[in-house]
């Protein structure tokens, strides 16, 4: 057999997905479900009488969440660039059914979830997809009005601040700042001029800190960060308990379910302050750990989309980067606020925390990026023999 018959009918690895990716997916997935075991039993006895209620739905969505990962890994990428325009209408018609009287369901104060009796679908979750799909496609679509004309940069950046609005209307600051902070850093991944990009970052800055200081509970919580032991039973409560817990764990933490915490003193331990449960039983070196496989997780998203820029993919590159953000940025928020480097925001961690649509978005990005990942290699093994028969 010739060199170039090897080239293409040997596969370039063993493994048919990439082993980065796939291993701290299911790594951080299998966390997620142990931790949420753990920290939900007491919460799932009180409120349903079954101590391992919300561990078996967590368990439901998680199936759900591989099996639409799967379909996403079997999904080619130039399916998703034709849908970009009915997804996008489709985000608008999820972010204004939430706010119609009926159609959305109001918890805790915010109207983000329209009920569909067995599950409750939150709009944002998949507003956060469609909106990347949304700008890959733009920018390939309109790369030279974007590199040269403002108009072409400003243009999709007016699509995405409608879509902010819709979600600060219900409010849901958390899932705006997600979506707007990876749109960004996309367009700026694809090389926008630095003319164009700096004066819309001081626009965005200056708009945030205006949200944050006008609406008094946000400002409320931001005085609460600043020093919450001074307000530890008012609007510092959730963060000096998250902060009890690291301190229970130390390094190697009580042991897995021995947490004391979620015994009803830290609330959302088995959501958004799944992450110090999680460095209360198994201590700082536990809580290193998964903010390790987070990193790599995020570095090799970036890397595949800067492969599949080499390789002339522009739609792969832009959507792979978009993905890296997302789950990048909502880490980082989610980790800084049970770190307390941040005020607190209900934002999930992906791929852990409890929550049936944030775990199911979760699940079809990893199988999103698996498949970027398979095309990219594809084209990388057929390339010698075309060279061959050129």
């Amino acid at each position: 057999m010739t060199m170039a018959a090897r080239s293409v009918f040997v596969p370039p690895t063993r493994c048919p997905v990439d082993p980065v990716v796939m291993g701290s997916a299911l790594f951080l997935l299998l966390a997620g479900l142990i931790m949420v075991a753990s920290a939900s039993i007491e919460v799932s006895a009180r409120t349903y009488g079954n101590p391992h209620y919300l561990l078996m739905r967590h368990a439901t969505y998680l199936a759900a969440g591989l099996g639409v990962g799967g379909l996403a890994l079997l999904t080619p990428l130039s399916v998703w660039q034709k849908l970009e325009y009915p997804l996008l209408g489709l985000s608008f018609v999820l972010l204004i059914a939430v706010l119609i009287p009926g159609i959305g369901k109001e918890v805790n104060g915010a109207s983000r979830w329209i009920s569909l009796g067995f599950f409750r679908l939150q709009g944002s979750e998949f507003v956060k997809l469609f909106s990347i799909l949304y700008i890959a496609g733009y920018l390939v679509r309109r790369k030279e009005e974007v590199q040269l004309r403002f108009s072409g940069f400003f243009k999709p950046l007016a699509v995405v601040a409608a879509m902010a609005l819709l979600l600060l209307i219900q409010p849901d600051f958390g899932a705006s700042v997600v979506i707007v902070a990876a749109v960004l850093g996309v367009i700026f991944l694809s090389g926008i001029p630095m003319r164009f990009f700096l004066p819309v970052i001081a626009v965005c800055a200056t708009l945030v800190g205006l949200l944050v200081t006008l609406q008094p509970y946000r400002l409320a919580r931001l005085t609460a960060f600043t020093d919450p032991w001074q307000h530890q039973f008012s609007g510092g409560y959730q963060l000096t308990q998250a902060l009890i817990a690291f301190g229970r764990g130390e390094w190697f933490g009580l042991g897995l379910g021995n947490s004391i915490q979620k015994l009803f003193f830290l609330p959302e331990a088995h959501t958004d302050f799944l992450f110090s449960i999680l460095a209360e039983e198994m201590g700082v070196v536990g809580a290193g750990l998964v903010i390790l496989v987070f990193t790599c997780l995020v570095i090799r998203a970036l890397m595949i989309g800067r492969t599949a820029a080499k390789q002339g993919e522009d739609f792969h590159a832009y959507t792979a980067f978009g993905i890296a953000l997302l789950i990048g940025v909502q880490a980082s928020i989610n980790l800084g606020v049970n770190l307390g480097l941040l005020p607190t925001k209900g934002l999930t961690l992906p791929l852990m925390s409890y929550g049936g649509n944030s775990l199911i978005i979760s699940c079809a990005l990893v199988g999103m990026l698996l498949r970027i990942e398979y095309e990219c290699r594809h084209k990388m093994a057929v390339l010698p023999r075309g060279r061959n028969r050129g």
